[in-house]
């Protein structure tokens, strides 16, 4: 079976607040590890009124002490937003705390816009030496050797998997040329999906990380007892998507039978949200087993922006139950 993991965006909801989303967070990693979804990750966004994550390293410790056996990690951290020692330095520490539980993936976009991009003190530019930001701080965690005058305390001489994030060839081309794990945001900017999971398969180098090329796609999955419940749910997500789009970000509202958007935009949902699976048990299933065989995704990452809680944990315990019934088939 192809296994699943968990995205979290630690979503703050309209008439909530970013404690109360911290909350959620950990309560849902905890009712993921129960259902055996394999990892736990969280997203560096700045400046987002409807995301409580921005200080990921500081929310995946919270989540990794609250749970024990789940992997937690970042999907991802913006590399260009920071010093390869100083992210050297946290996942070494998460590690030291939660040994062999500590996943890093690394993103180049700044997760922001130019004035809270701004206000980080970075630059659109930082982005052109993600390459180089990547090898060096992979080198960070080597074994110090005698004559190394830094090293990165306590992160030297540990172990933490690191993971490419991307939409685009240049994330697959880099993951295949560092062969490192590689995983898609098909869940939001789905264009290249097929061609950089081809360009991946076709350029991955092994690695003393990894042997061969290894996939996971992000998918939004929206599960509910009915195809109409589960489509009302999801017009949360849509009207945050659009909001966003229009420049305009917000806390992710409840759930709109009127919401109305213009054709352009409704266009645009349909292509940046196509690699969605929202239904039944039934649909659903046949949806993931479909997207699984196009793709021949090694492992998914699941999203499921819902603004009711109870819902949000039901969705995932339909998907755990759908695959975990496929697989026994």
């Amino acid at each position: 079976m192809v296994p699943l993991s968990v995205l979290d965006l630690s979503p703050i909801l309209q008439g909530g607040d970013a404690a109360q989303a911290l909350r959620n967070t950990l309560d849902l990693a905890r009712h993921a590890e129960r259902l055996g979804f394999g990892r736990y990750w969280l997203a560096e966004h700045h400046g987002m009124p409807g995301i409580a994550s921005a200080a990921t390293a500081v929310v995946i410790g919270h989540v990794a002490a609250g749970t024990s056996t789940i992997r937690v990690g970042a999907g991802g951290i913006m590399l260009p937003n920071h010093a390869p020692l100083v992210i050297a330095e946290q996942f070494g520490t998460l590690e030291a705390l939660h040994p062999g539980r500590i996943d890093l993936g690394l993103g180049r976009a700044p997760g922001t816009d130019a004035l809270t991009l701004r206000a980080l003190r970075r630059t659109y530019e930082a982005a052109e030496t993600f390459p180089e930001d990547v090898v060096e701080l992979m080198r960070w965690f080597d074994p110090p050797r005698p004559d190394q005058s830094v090293v990165a305390v306590p992160a030297a001489g540990l172990r933490v998997p690191i993971w490419i994030l991307g939409s685009s060839l240049f994330g697959a081309q880099l993951a295949a040329m560092l062969g490192l794990p590689y995983a898609f945001a098909s869940h939001f900017a789905p264009a290249h999906l097929m061609d950089a999971i081809a360009v991946y398969r076709a350029q991955f180098r092994p690695s003393a990380q990894l042997s061969k090329p290894h996939v996971m796609l992000g998918v939004n999955v929206i599960a509910a007892e009915s195809d109409e419940q589960a489509r009302l749910l999801m017009t949360s997500l849509q009207q945050a998507f659009v909001a966003l789009r229009r420049g305009r970000p917000i806390p992710l509202p409840p759930p709109s039978a009127t919401f109305v958007m213009s054709p352009p935009e409704r266009a645009m949902l349909e292509q940046a949200l196509s690699c969605a699976v929202i239904g039944s048990p039934e649909t659903v299933r046949a949806g993931l087993d479909a997207f699984i065989a196009r793709t021949g995704a090694d492992e998914l990452m699941i999203t499921s922006q819902i603004y009711d809680h109870g819902a949000r944990l039901a969705s995932y315990e339909i998907v755990a139950d759908v695959r975990r019934t496929a697989s026994a088939q």
